[in-house]
């Protein structure tokens, strides 16, 4: 099997994990105190929390578009060179692939009493992993097809376009309510990168058209820069196994790696007791890499009509190899590669959430929950919520509509409908359980595809525990 048809099968086998990084159950599910994480504006319902370390906050996301592992392995008697025939003319390079993962590690919350009461601060410590990738649509095709049945057609280097990064956020956040009408929060971050790999702005083309000299000729003019840091630090010579490769990354975790900062903004606003109006943005920061930097460049323009063979040179002897090596050294010459170690800054992928609330249904008095900020509440809510989330080509967008209600003193639900690029049936739930302070909240998406998760076009799932100190009447 061709080297491109192995590098071509793997890049359908990641493809098949995307998704944006929307939240959409746990926003403005304000009995869960992880939804501060999402708007640090939130309504607070206790005096106090503590997420149980490492357990408060599990959150992973997975998906696909156009195609899933269903449509590659599934025993269906067609064969397999078939399947990925359609997956890479199913896609396109708007297509995009998405891994994301957090784990909280620590996660507390307390309100400030006396003069400050009207005032919380949440703080904690999460590790994140993202990896986002625009469908390479015109290298696939490449190397699934290659050039000789594409005379003519450039092929855009522009398509490779991928990030991925893995880090540590330590946060702070503030939050006060100003009146009954409206409260705002804050949330400050340090980012501890641990690696990071970027190559999102590349230009260029390959294309094989008519020769002059010969029956083709083969033009490659490339503009093309991958970015990384904490990379090349894995690869040192004393590295020696996973125990030392695991103690370096433990390092970088605790403030050892890049360094950035970030902020989250977030308000709510309650004209009414049956009108709730909110919005938060996200991750308006970024990371200064610094350390352990390596830049990848190739760049230059080259045509290639074949090579003359020095038959008389090939004869005697040593012409041929020669005549490769002039060639190689030509094109070496053409596109100069270059390893850069210049530092460099990446932006985190901004995310903004808004959505308006109408709460209805009979009022239940405060002392049948201990879980409820103390007020007379509705036991029904339905809202619209819109997401978005800035990348290197152009915003994801999705819309929720969603119903939530309080079913007696211990069980919040909400369930969800979304619309967004990769879906069009995403069903989800959530669900937020309070017994003697301690609280689960189970929260996941895409439900009419978990019969057969591996025809699933997306999912996330989202769960954690926590230990909440009511607010007292």
């Amino acid at each position: 099997m061709r080297i491109n048809q192995v590098i071509l099968y793997l890049l359908l086998f990641l493809g098949v994990f995307i998704n944006a990084q929307n939240k959409q159950l746990l926003y403005n599910f304000t009995d869960i105190p992880q939804s501060l994480m999402v708007n640090p504006g939130a309504t607070i319902q206790n005096r106090a929390y503590f997420g149980i370390p490492a357990l408060s906050g599990i959150y992973a996301n997975v998906g696909t578009s156009e195609i899933s592992l269903y449509d590659l392995f599934s025993d269906d008697g067609v064969d397999f060179n078939a399947k990925v025939r359609n997956a890479v003319y199913s896609l396109n390079n708007n297509d995009i692939q998405r891994v994301n993962e957090q784990v909280e590690i620590l996660n507390v919350g307390f309100k400030i009493g006396g003069l400050f009461s009207k005032n919380y601060v949440s703080f904690g410590v999460y590790q994140e992993l993202n990896v986002f990738n625009y469908w390479p649509e015109d290298l696939a095709i490449l190397a699934y097809e290659g050039n000789s049945t594409n005379i003519g057609r450039p092929f855009n280097l522009s398509h490779l376009n991928v990030k991925g990064e893995l880090l540590t956020v330590f946060h702070i956040g503030f939050h006060r309510k100003v009146n009954e009408h409206f409260s705002y929060g804050i949330r400050g971050k340090l980012y501890s990168g641990i690696i990071d790999i970027s190559s999102t702005k590349n230009s260029g083309y390959f294309v094989t058209s008519e020769g002059t000299n010969n029956i083709y000729t083969h033009t490659l003019l490339s503009d093309v820069k991958v970015q990384t840091s904490g990379y090349s630090g894995l690869r040192e010579e004393d590295v020696d196994g996973a125990a030392d490769v695991l103690n370096i990354l433990k390092n970088r975790a605790l403030l050892g790696g890049n360094i950035g900062l970030g902020v989250d903004f977030g308000i709510t606003y309650t004209p009414s007791d049956q009108w709730t109006h909110t919005a938060s943005i996200q991750d308006l920061g970024y990371i200064a890499q610094k350390k352990d930097v390596e830049t990848y460049t190739l760049k230059g323009a080259y045509s290639l009509e074949g090579i003359s063979l020095p038959f008389d040179a090939i004869i005697t002897g040593g012409g041929l190899s020669d005549n490769w090596q002039e060639l190689i050294d030509e094109i070496e010459a053409a596109f100069p590669r270059d390893t850069i170690y210049n530092s460099y800054t990446t932006m985190r992928p901004i995310k903004f959430n808004a959505a308006t609330m109408y709460n209805f249904g009979a009022k239940r008095r405060s002392n049948d929950c201990n879980c409820t900020s103390g007020k007379n509440d509705y036991v029904n809510s339905v809202g619209l919520q819109l997401f978005a989330e800035s990348h290197s080509r152009y915003p994801q967008a999705a819309l929720t509509a969603f119903y939530y209600r309080k079913l007696g003193s211990a069980l919040r639900v909400k369930a969800t409908y979304t619309v967004d690029k990769f879906s069009k049936t995403n069903i989800g739930l959530g669900l937020s359980t309070h017994f003697a302070n301690f609280n689960f909240y189970l929260l996941a998406d895409n439900l009419l595809e978990y019969y057969n998760l591996a025809d699933a076009n997306n999912a996330s799932l989202q769960f954690g525990f926590n230990y909440i100190f009511p607010i007292k009447d």
